[in-house]
């Protein structure tokens, strides 16, 4: 299918600010991508969430969104400041546009400023390669992955920060999260080619999370700090302050 609009725009908002037409797009891309989806408690999940990263075409239609959880906690008796990834999906149309990569670090960034010293920590889940290969390309440093063993440090945070948001469904020994009510990609969407299973992270992500084709997910970390971002998203965001 040839796409009409190829560009899409991101921006971030409040999510109690989104609408019912907003609801329905995201509802509707959900639907498209992960098997099976219940709209009730689609809805619910969006209450939690603090802010949604949205992607539109130039029609205004939704393409892709994010949604974001933001936590204050202690952790080893000192404050840390935590953004929660939750739902996460570009209409397949638009795989491979950077305007997620760029309103995300955007707001990477502003969340960096606004930690203000206090240690900040990115904390994702994924039950897809297509969201875990976000890490390498955003950071230099995240846990878990495959040419490093993760630090008890890190590992204990990742347990605990698991435990907050999903009591009893953490695996302390896979570091998975079995969801009490899973969302498995629908085939076709993070299909695990041979070609892709060359990928390094790729096939280290399907060693440590085996079961990601029932939508368990693989609980992950990295710390947000300037200089742990790559290169690539530095020059990313450098481009599109110009842009402003």
């Amino acid at each position: 299918m040839s796409i009409k609009n190829p560009r899409l725009t991101g921006r971030l908002i409040p999510a109690e600010s989104r609408t019912a037409k907003m609801e329905e797009q995201m509802f509707r891309l959900m639907e498209t991508h992960f098997q099976p989806i219940d709209r009730e408690k689609f809805l619910a999940d969006l209450k939690e969430k603090d802010k949604i990263i949205l992607l539109e075409d130039l029609d205004g239609n939704i393409q892709g969104f994010t949604t974001i959880k933001i936590l204050v906690t202690t952790f080893e008796n000192e404050p840390i400041r935590v953004i929660f990834s939750g739902d996460t999906i570009i209409h397949r149309n638009f795989w491979g546009t950077l305007e997620l990569p760029r309103t995300w670090g955007r707001f990477m960034l502003s969340s960096i400023r606004e930690a203000q010293g206090i240690p900040l920590f990115w904390f994702l889940i994924s039950s897809g390669y297509k969201t875990y290969r976000f890490l390498p390309v955003f950071f230099r440093e995240f846990f878990p992955r495959f040419n490093v063993p993760t630090p008890k440090k890190m590992e204990c945070l990742i347990e605990h920060l698991a435990n907050v948001l999903f009591p009893d469904q953490f695996d302390k020994m896979k570091g998975t999260i079995a969801l009490k009510f899973p969302t498995p990609l629908r085939p076709g969407i993070a299909d695990l080619t041979p070609d892709r299973m060359k990928d390094p992270h790729i096939s280290f992500f399907a060693q440590r999370n085996p079961d990601h084709y029932l939508g368990v997910e693989l609980a992950c970390l990295a710390p947000l700090e300037i200089g742990n971002l790559q290169p690539f998203v530095k020059r990313l965001l450098r481009t599109a302050e110009e842009e402003e």
